[in-house]
């Protein structure tokens, strides 16, 4: 399997939609083929998530709905680390998995509000794509599953922190002076 670095990941074979088919854990690991769109896979993905979780959230029970968002995080690593076997590539930039799951970790622990999500959505892209430290420093040290998955819901937890501060401290403190 090949250890592509970060700048270069968009330089890779991309796989069709016919050959995610074939394999139903790519298929899920590409976001039920979304992780095909370029440019901006991991945006795709992302949005994806939206639009999954909306109905999931109204469909399921809360306790039924975090026990899935853990298990399809936990299950994410050995999701991710087939799909890049499969592929050849440790970190395939068209596995979207990460990104999917991530976002759902996000929206399950937030408050439900519209602004929060879009906040949320905003701050996790800005996170997943910059990598600043040690997200940049988990991608290159980690690879496979675990690497593809950790960078993810590291980027999700500085999203989280940011937008639960500006929920819980910053809005209440904004309102009370407005």
């Amino acid at each position: 399997m090949t250890n592509i670095p970060t700048s270069e990941r968009h330089h890779v074979p991309w796989p069709t939609f016919g050959w995610l088919c074939r394999r139903p854990i790519s298929f899920l690991a590409f976001g039920f083929g979304i992780g095909l769109l370029r440019p901006g896979s991991g945006t795709w993905g992302t949005l994806l998530a939206f639009g999954l979780w909306w109905p999931m959230q109204h469909w399921i029970a809360e306790p039924w709905l975090g026990a899935l968002v853990v298990l399809a995080a936990l299950a994410g690593i050995w999701i991710c680390a087939v799909a890049g076997q499969a592929l050849a590539v440790a970190d395939h930039v068209g596995i979207v998995w990460d990104e999917i799951v991530s976002m759902w970790l996000l929206l399950w622990l937030l408050p439900d509000n519209i602004w929060v999500a879009v906040a949320a959505f905003v701050l996790f892209r800005v996170f997943d794509t910059a990598k600043p430290p040690p997200i940049a420093w988990l991608d290159k040290r980690y690879k496979g599953g675990l690497g593809i998955m950790l960078d993810d819901w590291v980027a999700a937890l500085y999203a989280g922190i940011l937008v639960a501060v500006g929920w819980y401290w910053i809005l209440p403190i904004w309102h009370g002076v407005a």
